[in-house]
């Protein structure tokens, strides 16, 4: 994926840069990614050799300096203050919020460089960094995996003597992950001056070898609780990954009338279907995990009093799937559905619809959801991990297993589908969307993700199955 893509990022948009480890690659290529005109500027000292960059260069001390933007709107406008030696300096705030007004008036995107490093891997912020204008909804948190495993110094890290203490690593040892985990998630480290509105993406730069993205997908993982999104591969060329929490959604609300008997709690290799789906997603690693119950709620939800999902109760679960599935979006979405996203502000991390504000991430949200079913307990942990990873590559609108060329069961739906999702009726499951999203299909060898229990047939081939 390129970089407007791994960010979601739809313009017009308003994204700070900082960090180090390739902000200036990224400010550029995302510039040239996007529609032109875009414009670029800088709350920190650019070096002379970025203007070359830029289709257009103009130097502004006051607003009114800018008043020829308005006769010269295309490619990309690089804005800067005075020239100081081999260096141009930031521009003033005052300047700035003209600036961000301006791009708001004629809805342009605004791409700002707000932290220095050096051309080092690394970087530790000091006392005043980094210059993040509050206004910003969009912060990118770079870092060079290149600098892993090498000795914390001069030469790969700028302001070791910063980096250390954040780290908890001593000048001259090795860098590891874990200490680059510490310094990006320390508050005074790589979340520092982010404002609270803004949403936080960390890219894990320079992933240029196999070991190296393997590392930034484990880093990921752990960084999700405190970005909205972590993007891992290489700027040049663009190969980007993007990692987001994945929410697997069990629907276990039906009253299972044909069957004669609650199927969510059929045994399963001594334990209730319901348990075993749940047991499941949370061991593939999905996060949240939502059981979604209706009929027969009481010993349903007892079946998993003691594993750490959440429980939502259907109250329109006679209606059939749809309201499962509505019910199952809601609680994934609470800033959006209590309308507290700025909508005012189109300049936001979605593809399409504001509405998806609250979609969010790590933080408030999922990137994507996985539905399984409760009848399903033989689903193997593999296909809910490959989906997710094919989700990371790819961020399909859909993606659904392709078994003997049948359409099966589980299927990831990104969360540009939720507002379709939301919009369901009656006793129809996603399928019901299939015709307004692309469709993209995993082939998957395993003709277990076919069988769903709906008569006692179906559980007697169940259990009786020595594969499964």
């Amino acid at each position: 994926m390129n970089l407007q893509r791994a960010l979601r990022l739809s313009a017009p948009a308003t994204v700070a840069f900082v960090g180090a480890g390739g902000k200036t690659t990224a400010v550029f290529q995302l510039a040239r990614e996007m529609n032109a005109p875009v414009i670029v500027s800088a709350t920190t000292h650019l070096g002379d050799w970025q203007i070359s960059l830029a289709d257009r260069h103009l130097i502004a001390e006051t607003p009114e300096a800018l008043e020829t933007l308005e006769h010269g709107l295309n490619g990309v406008i690089l804005v800067t203050g005075p020239q100081a030696a081999d260096r141009f300096q930031p521009v003033a705030r005052h300047v700035l919020n003209w600036l961000n007004q301006f791009c708001g008036y004629y809805d342009l995107s605004l791409l700002i460089e707000a932290d220095g490093a050096r051309q080092r891997p690394l970087k530790a912020p000091a006392a005043h960094e980094p210059p993040i204008p509050k206004f910003v909804q969009n912060v990118v948190v770079a870092a060079g995996l290149s600098g892993l495993g090498r000795p914390l110094t001069d030469e790969v890290v700028h302001r070791p003597e910063l980096f250390a203490p954040l780290s908890g690593l001593q000048i001259g040892e090795s860098i590891t992950p874990e200490a680059l985990m510490r310094m990006l998630t320390h508050p005074s480290g790589g979340l520092k001056n982010i404002p609270p509105t803004a949403r936080r993406v960390a890219l894990l730069n320079q992933a240029d070898t196999p070991d190296l993205q393997a590392i930034g997908g484990k880093l990921a993982k752990s960084l999700l609780d405190s970005f909205d999104a972590v993007l891992v591969g290489s700027l040049q060329p663009a190969n980007l990954q993007t990692f987001e929490h994945i929410a697997g959604i069990v629907l276990a609300a039906g009253a299972s009338a044909r069957f004669g008997q609650p199927k969510q709690l059929l045994d399963w290799r001594g334990q209730p279907f319901v348990r075993a789906v749940a047991r499941t997603a949370l061991a593939a690693g999905l996060s949240p995990v939502i059981v979604v119950t209706g009929a027969n709620a009481e010993p349903v939800e007892a079946a998993l009093r003691d594993l750490p999902v959440q429980i939502v109760r259907n109250a329109e679960w006679q209606e059939g799937q749809a309201g499962s599935i509505r019910a199952g979006v809601r609680s994934l979405t609470p800033t959006a559905l209590a309308g507290t996203s700025p909508k005012s502000d189109k300049r936001s991390f979605v593809d399409n619809k504001d509405f998806l504000v609250g979609f969010g991430g790590g933080r408030e949200g999922v990137g994507a959801a996985i539905f399984l079913l409760a009848d399903q307990p033989q689903i193997p942990v593999s296909i809910l991990q490959t989906l997710m990873e094919v989700h990371a590559r790819e961020l399909p609108d859909i993606l659904a297993p392709l078994v003997l060329d049948r359409r099966a069961n589980p299927v990831l739906f990104d969360r540009r589908a939720f507002p379709d999702l939301l919009e369901l009726k009656g006793d129809v499951g996603g399928r019901g969307i299939l015709h307004k999203h692309r469709v993209e299909y995993l082939p998957w060898h395993d003709d277990r993700l076919l069988l769903d229990v709906d008569t006692p047939e179906d559980y007697q081939r169940l259990v009786e199955d020595e594969t499964l």
